[in-house]
């Protein structure tokens, strides 16, 4: 039989989670090591927590979800029961004294994880904030995770952040963007509390995230909410201002084409569903997104690419933690 252990790992607080047969050496590997994780764990058991727990579940390599933890009994606390994890009603309470944890994720709202951020730093956990709350830096996947790799707080921007940022900032490789503008519309359905009681946030964490992370000098962002039933896929529409004497379509087409592949490999359901348009100082370009359907329905691209996101990143920690 296999037996459970916790491990230091060098030079790192905290533990990993181990599963050996004949113990961890000091290097917490061990002779006879079948697997070696990180445990994990993630705040707010709603839409997104528990699409992410799924995603977790069924394919992560390197983490190991520990515990499940809300302000209340819910669908998603009984959800998270029902397959196996430990699940708590006293939200981020449940994290004080918990070593063995190593990652969290918030999936709850910005203004809760602003309180969230100094109790996990405190209990030396790393945050993967899935809030526009942007505490810590800004972060997507296929364009600066490695370059932050070491933070203890990370933001995964928003939706539509992880949807457009890319595109803008494979074009700005190629010739300065002056503006960029976003426009994300997703199915009203795919909206829940938290989407819907950050849209401010999402505006202005979005926007940033353009110009921080995709290079834009200027930009602006809005997010629609269509209540077509059949609910729509979501749908983001990228408008960039550029120089129509420096560009280079080949080029830029090239660009965005190779990033929509390097996006594709954490979210299958990225699709390039207008390729880039030229329109004097005008680039368009539009991108779809269908759900993996993990826990939501494929219309859900929105918060698909949001849990497809923080699983990528939430690997690459803790393959980071454990030196793989």
């Amino acid at each position: 039989m296999v037996s459970a252990l916790y491990c230091s790992l060098p030079g790192k607080p905290g533990r990993a989670y181990c599963s050996t047969r004949n113990g961890c050496n000091d290097d917490g590997k061990g002779e006879g090591a079948v697997v070696n994780r990180i445990r994990a764990a993630i705040i707010g058991p709603g839409n997104i927590g528990m699409d992410l727990m799924m995603k977790i579940k069924n394919r992560s390599r390197h983490m190991e979800l520990a515990l499940v933890t809300g302000l209340r009994d819910s669908q998603g606390i009984a959800m998270a029961k029902r397959e196996g994890y430990d699940v708590s009603t006293q939200g981020i309470e449940a994290l004080r004294g918990r070593r063995d944890i190593r990652i969290v994720f918030d999936a709850t709202l910005a203004s809760a994880h602003l309180r969230h951020a100094a109790i996990l730093r405190e209990e030396g956990m790393v945050a993967v904030d899935l809030t526009p709350a942007a505490v810590g830096p800004y972060i997507v996947p296929t364009v600066n995770l490695m370059q932050n790799i070491e933070a203890d707080n990370v933001n995964l921007i928003t939706c539509g952040g992880q949807a457009t940022i890319p595109i803008v900032y494979a074009i700005s490789q190629v010739l300065p963007v002056e503006y960029a503008e976003i426009v994300s519309t997703i199915a009203s359905a795919s909206a829940g509390p938290g989407t819907r009681g950050s849209i401010d946030e999402f505006t202005i964490t979005t926007a940033r995230g353009l110009r921080e992370v995709g290079g834009a000098k200027r930009s602006k962002a809005l997010i629609l909410l269509n209540p077509a039933d059949p609910p729509m896929m979501m749908n983001n529409t990228i408008y960039c201002m550029v120089d129509p004497d420096r560009y280079d379509r080949r080029a830029v087409e090239a660009a965005v084409s190779a990033m929509v592949h390097r996006v594709q490999e954490y979210v299958p359901g990225y699709r390039l569903k207008i390729p880039p348009e030229f329109d004097g100082k005008r680039i368009l370009t539009m991108v779809e997104i269908q759900g993996a359907g993990d826990y939501l329905p494929a219309y859900s691209g929105n918060l698909d690419i949001e849990t497809s996101a923080a699983l990528a990143v939430g690997e690459k920690i803790a393959a980071h933690m454990l030196g793989a």
